[in-house]
């Protein structure tokens, strides 16, 4: 580790919210840091700083995914505390107007018959419409181990279609964000699955808002998308491919659903206006560098990009502590997170150069005792 010298931080002067896309960041937690945030534990929640970065997406004119596992659902964050997140976001949200989706799982329960799997998705359910969000269906553990095939797939979500009072949004998560959930939709091939999904969607489509799709394979989700019924959006959760995905082409384009944009958000929502402004030379050179910084981010093991996430968080000023629910700070290298700051740095989205000095001095004290 050598002498490094930050850039100037992005002028980012606020503006209106996009429009041309429909566009959700995907946002994590803040944990209690005085709380028992250790593996396995149940997850303490600093409720006030959680909620004060929602209203800082939504003050960017960005919507909020809540309760994603960008929050670490199925990796911390456990049903009680998930409940009092939709519930707690939804009220802000009412308060603020923001936009708010919110997940829809399975992980109060195990692996059961797979008519607990559809009671514990209801149960959720009436938890997300009573907050006012909108239902994300999201990928299931306990389905992807219960379902004996497709038709299993067909036959839980096409109740949970018809039982949701709005349009939901489907969730597909690869294997690279949660090894639990191959062979999900019922094959073990991406086409057979691509298939069983597009099924599902064209006899729905009038109840279904969109899907969206975490496979990081851009020409996959391109060929979804074309093949999409009319009025159902893609949204990318691609976090490799995202400017090109969103940009589209002259047969389309995909909304978002991101979790980098979580760390992004302010060059993301200033990318974006750029777009709706007919200026695609000013939305590349902001997303451009963000490239870089999300492929490091979502470095496998995948799964542990929340750790990048919240220490830029930290770095960033929405939180006052590196700490993260189920103890998930140590999830990464002292190397790994000192090539976040840098690359953080490079795409601008450090908006406090000097701060986030201080903490990243902080951080190389405590955990590699660096004190230059």
């Amino acid at each position: 580790m050598g002498p490094y010298t930050l850039r100037e931080p992005l002028a980012l002067p606020a503006g209106p919210a996009p429009v041309g896309r429909t566009v959700f960041a995907a946002a994590h937690v803040v944990a209690d840091p005085l709380g028992h945030n250790a593996p396995g534990a149940p997850a303490a929640v600093d409720w006030d700083t959680t909620l004060a970065f929602r209203h800082h997406l939504w003050s960017l004119g960005l919507g909020v995914a809540d309760a994603m596992d960008t929050a670490q659902r199925g990796m911390g964050l456990d049903w009680s505390a998930t409940k009092e997140l939709i519930t707690r976001s939804g009220a802000e949200a009412k308060a603020v107007g923001g936009r708010l989706a919110c997940g829809v799982g399975t992980d109060q329960i195990d692996a059961p018959a797979l008519d607990g799997v559809l009671a514990a998705y209801e149960e959720q359910l009436a938890v997300v419409e009573a907050a006012g969000a909108q239902p994300i269906l999201m990928a299931s553990r306990a389905l992807a181990a219960t379902a004996r095939g497709p038709e299993d797939y067909l036959a839980v979500y096409g109740k949970l279609i018809g039982q949701s009072a709005q349009p939901v949004i489907l969730h597909w998560l690869g294997e690279m964000f949660d090894p639990a959930l191959s062979g999900y939709w019922g094959s073990a091939g991406l086409d057979a699955a691509t298939d069983t999904v597009l099924a599902l969607i064209r006899e729905h489509a009038g109840r279904i808002d969109g899907i969206k799709v975490s496979l990081l394979d851009a020409g996959r989700e391109i060929a979804l998308r074309r093949a999409l019924p009319a009025g159902v959006k893609l949204y990318t959760g691609d976090d490799f491919h995202y400017p090109e995905l969103i940009r589209g082409d002259e047969l389309g384009h995909s909304h978002a659903l991101l979790g980098i944009f979580d760390p992004i958000a302010g060059v993301a929502a200033a990318a974006l206006r750029a777009l709706d402004a007919g200026d695609p030379a000013r939305y590349e050179e902001l997303f451009a560098p963000t490239l870089p910084l999300a492929r490091h981010l979502f470095g496998a093991p995948t799964y542990h990009y929340k750790t990048g996430i919240v220490f830029l968080a930290w770095l960033s000023g929405h939180q006052e502590h590196f700490t993260m629910v189920a103890g998930a700070q140590s999830a990464r290298s002292v190397p790994h997170l000192v090539e976040l700051f840098r690359l953080a740095d490079a795409a601008g989205v450090l908006a406090d150069p000097e701060l986030a000095v201080r903490r990243m001095r902080q951080y190389l004290a405590v955990a590699a005792g660096v004190t230059a």
